[in-house]
Parts: structure tokens; sequence; C-alpha cells
């Protein structure tokens, strides 16, 4: 049986520490206080980067390795598996060669607009068989999170309906969200936006309806609430909104709320390790015998380097091969393929080797 995601994330919450620094009051002077400094942005987001080898374009010989030395497969979701709302060529095939050679696999996505249950629902939609246990979206791995730690106050939401709907099943209050992507500020002479200091927390994920008024209303929060934490679900620069072009991604609202707090975030999504560490200590496999599968340089195959996993990298998505080969590119996956489907090539021998 599939283990429970919610006591992975509470054992993996208690290696995590949260900093938080105080910011400058957006109250008058008198009662403003001084502002913390500032970490490192790659200590506040928890990355490394390691030098690598020369990435390898993957040959038969390779991606036959990569099957039969991997027990489990982690996939990024835009970009691998779908881009838009279009399945990508050859997945389904694919993943249901996985499946009959015994591989476990996760479906890992910093997409928070929809809830694990949305997400079942695109897979469905998109003739994919997958359980919503298989599922872990930066939307669920928030309000998780904040279970983790025994949080008991109330949420302010950047984001969509995924990110609410992950907090009622975790019976977590909040407010924000969607109902505030029509609400405008008033700047009249005097004006002063009011907010609720019960707010403990204040979640930043993708929103398609961000606007000034939730902009002050989160920063509000974080500066004039103690002890308030600033929850990122995840720094991507762009994503795949459709399958025509890139768009700006949620790493351009959390700048937004960095930029107007001085504050770093506590980042869920990948490349942070919340997730995999669930992952790697409920299998009891080795972190070799895990390979993550993604698109992004940045995110997906930092974030498996980072866990010490078996990296391959697809071109169907954000990097292409001359970002890849770049000199000025750091983060090396062990190798790369043009989508997916490539895996198909070794289908007989792998099948035959497990026979």
């Amino acid at each position: 049986p599939m283990p429970d995601p919610t006591l992975l994330f509470r054992a993996a919450a208690m290696a995590l520490s949260l900093h938080r620094r105080a910011a400058p009051s957006l109250r008058p002077a008198s009662h403003s206080r001084a502002a913390a400094p500032l970490p490192s942005r790659s200590r506040a987001r928890g990355v490394s980067v390691r030098a690598m080898a020369q990435s390898k374009k993957a040959e038969d010989a390779d991606k036959l390795e990569l099957i039969n030395k991997c027990k489990c497969f982690i996939f990024d979701c835009d970009g691998v598996i779908w881009r838009g709302d279009s399945v990508i060529d050859g997945v389904p095939e694919t993943l249901d060669m996985l499946r009959k050679l015994g591989k476990k696999m996760f479906f890992v996505t910093n997409n928070s607009t929809k809830s694990r249950a949305g997400y079942l629902k695109k897979f469905t939609s998109l003739g994919l068989n997958i359980d919503a246990e298989e599922i872990y979206s930066s939307s669920y791995a928030a309000a998780a999170y904040l279970e983790s730690i025994g949080f008991n106050k109330k949420v302010y939401v950047i984001g969509e309906q995924g990110i609410l709907e992950e907090l009622d099943l975790k019976g977590i209050k909040h407010l924000g969200g969607p109902e505030d992507g029509t609400k405008a500020v008033k700047l009249a002479p005097g004006e002063l936006m009011e907010h609720d200091h019960e707010v403990g927390a204040v979640v930043v994920g993708f929103d398609r309806y961000v606007n000034y008024y939730k902009i002050q209303y989160a920063t509000l929060c974080i500066r004039e609430n103690p002890g308030c934490l600033f929850i990122a679900t995840n720094r991507d620069a762009v994503t795949h909104l459709t399958d025509a072009q890139e768009w700006a991604g949620n790493g351009s609202m959390v700048g937004a709320i960095v930029g107007s707090t001085k504050r770093e975030p506590e980042t869920v999504g990948k490349p942070s390790g919340f997730m995999l560490d669930n992952i790697a200590s409920t299998l009891g496999l080795a972190r070799d015998e895990i390979c993550m599968v993604g698109d992004r340089l940045d995110t997906d195959i930092l974030f498996g380097k980072n866990g010490g996993l078996r990296t391959a990298l697809v071109l169907s998505g954000v990097t292409d091969e001359a970002t890849l080969l770049s000199p000025e590119n750091k983060v090396s996956p062990d190798v790369y393929m043009p989508q997916l489907s490539a895996l198909l090539s070794v289908k007989d021998a792998a099948l035959a080797a497990k026979a």
C-alpha cells in the first residue's frame, strides 16, 4: 500500500529550520523596527550547485542502464508529461512500460493552481492511469508543511484554488486567494489598509489574478504580524500555461513580496528537498536507485543532483540543447534525451531482461 504522504512531510519538516527575521514596519517611523540582514540567495533557497561532468545524450545502453538500476522514477509534469493541456507524444506508452517493469513512479509539480484531486482529473482526462498518492503538487506541499509544524493560525494566500483546497483538507483557516482578485486599493490621502493580525503565514503560489491589493495585504501580514511565515510554493521563472509559449512563473509573484518585505521565503517545491526526503525514506531506497526526470536545469535537475539522485533531462519543455551544452551552464544531468518516449527504444530489451 502507498504510504501516507502527510506522515512523510511531518518527518521531513523536523529537519527544517525556519528563518524568521523581522522586517521594517509599514507604520510610522516611530514604531518601525530595524531590518534584519538578508540571507544569501543560495542559503535562503537551500540551493547548492555542484560541479558536474559534461552532459551525455542518452544512447540505448544508457537508457537500459537507467531503467535497470532505478527502482523509482520521479517526473516533473509540465514539459515532461504534458505541455499546457496536451499530453506529450509517447508518454502513456512509456509510463505503461515502466509499470510493467515494476517501477515506482511519482509525479512532482511546482504548479500550485490545482490540488492533488485537481491534478488527478487532469491526468485522467489525458488518458493517464495515475493514483492520487503518486502526485506531489506544491499546493499540497505547502499545506502539509504547515500541518507538520503544528501551525494553528490563519494563512493569507496569493494563489489559486489548488492551495485553498489543500488547506481545507488540513483544516487550516485561510483568506485571500481568488476572492481578492477583483479588489482594488484606493490611494486617497491618509489611506491606511487594515489587515488581519491573526494571519500567521503568507503562502505565495502562482496567481493569474495577482494585483496590488494582494501584494500590499501580504506585505502587511509579513512585516506587521510577529513571527509571520513567508512560504513560496516555488520560484520558477516561467511556466507552461499553454503549449504555444512560456509564461511568467511564480518567481515573479514571489519576487514582488521579497522586494516589499526584504524577506526570503521558505520554499516547499523544487529544488527544495522537502518532497524528496519523503519519497526516499518511505520507499527505503538508496538515492542512486531513484531517477529525477525533468525539463528544467535550475529546479528539476538541481533538485535531483542536490538529493543525490540519478538525473535525466528531456528537451520537450523549458531547456533546449544549446542552453544545456552552453559553457555558462553549471548544472548537468547524467543523461539527456529529446523527450520521455525516447525510453521506448529499449522497451523490448528491458522487458526481456525482466522476464
